[in-house]
């Protein structure tokens, strides 16, 4: 039932971070919509080229930058995060050290967290209409032209790191990020103005392509997680051995991060390990036909990418992977029946693995 005396928006704000906890989310913060310092980052980065194939962030105009652009109306953002780290996963340290095992980013194991977060974000803002009353809203989860780390450090959830991901002191990075776009005026929380990264450059470091090309700064066509999703393209081949065994996405910079040594690991069951994909021989999931890829990966952020590049991404690391005859004639097996992209790399990884053979 509605209230017939809407609540301030102070009481408003508490009750909406008060129902995010009781949804499952482990930060909620209102943030709000003066995103300028930060179109001007971004047009600088998109200026520089960094985003490669990424087009459709230069389409978008504005409006990731400017939230009424995008939602009409639009006054305060609610920005929410949602621990996503199995702990019942495989070690992520040692499937990277298995070369004949497939490494998926850890926000791919369990089910797509955009249904997951958008039903949740969803059940917030039903929950802030039987207190309110109607009001305007939209709710996003990486599924539109929306500044999402800008907003949460804005909501006080936490800084952007080196590595340009968004770390709190007490979950570290593994979460994902959510928003309200509302057009009620509440109060916001103070942004997260302090930045706890210091002297370190670990992710640098670590970064397989060195794709962090300095601290704030990441060269999209450089990295794992965009070669192996977000590019529909060959992948360079001075960058195929570095890839390793990184069948879809990369964890490195987060994996090695000092803030994640105590990061939190969730409770939400959709995150789940599904088809033991934490600890999956690289020789298995080349077995697949595309049915199987359909079937196994539905529900799954994996969806994303076509069987075509999930193809190209294993021919990559099975090429990387311990040399055998065996993964040889594995390769064999599907060259004939692949897309010309596939067959360009199967050639590739077949020539890399007689090569490691003759050493």
């Amino acid at each position: 039932m509605i209230s017939q005396d809407p609540p301030a928006p102070a009481v408003l704000a508490h009750l909406l971070k008060q129902q995010a906890r009781l949804l499952g989310f482990n930060q909620v913060g209102i943030a709000h919509t003066d995103l300028s310092r930060d179109e001007a980052l971004l047009d600088a980065w998109l200026a520089s080229g960094y985003h490669g194939e990424m087009h459709y962030l230069e389409r978008h105009g504005k409006k990731r930058s400017h939230p009424d652009l995008l939602v009409p109306g639009t006054l305060s953002v609610v920005s929410v995060a949602l621990d996503y780290l199995p702990p019942e996963a495989r070690k992520m340290t040692e499937v990277l050290a298995d070369p004949n095992s497939g490494y998926v980013a850890r926000y791919a194991l369990g089910r797509d967290y955009h249904k997951v977060m958008r039903g949740k974000l969803r059940a917030l803002a039903r929950h802030a209409e039987t207190v309110l009353g109607p009001f305007g809203y939209r709710v996003f989860s990486d599924s539109a032209p929306v500044l999402e780390k800008a907003l949460a450090r804005n909501a006080g959830l936490g800084w952007i790191g080196k590595h340009t991901n968004l770390i709190n002191r007490t979950h570290g990075s593994w979460f994902f990020l959510g928003e309200i776009y509302t057009d009620v005026a509440l109060p916001v929380d103070l942004p997260y103005h302090e930045n706890h990264c210091g002297s370190c450059l670990r992710c640098l470091e670590v970064c397989p392509t060195k794709a962090i090309i300095a601290p704030y700064q990441l060269d999209a066509r450089r990295c794992i997680a965009y070669l192996t999703i977000e590019s529909h393209t060959a992948i360079p081949l001075e960058l195929r051995p570095l890839i390793g065994n990184r069948i879809f996405g990369c964890d490195d910079c987060q994996t090695f991060c000092p803030w994640n040594r105590e990061a939190t690991f969730t409770v939400e069951p959709d995150f789940k390990v599904r088809h033991d994909l934490d600890d999956v021989s690289l020789r298995d999931l080349w077995q697949w036909d595309e049915e199987t890829f359909l079937s196994r990966t539905e529900g799954s952020a994996i969806r994303r990418i076509s069987f075509e590049q999930w193809q190209r991404n294993l021919a990559v690391a099975l090429g990387n992977a311990q040399p055998s005859r065996e993964i040889i004639a594995a390769l064999h097996t599907n060259l004939e029946k692949s897309t010309p992209m596939v067959q360009e790399h199967v050639i590739w990884a077949i020539a890399r693995q007689r090569e490691k053979m003759a050493l």
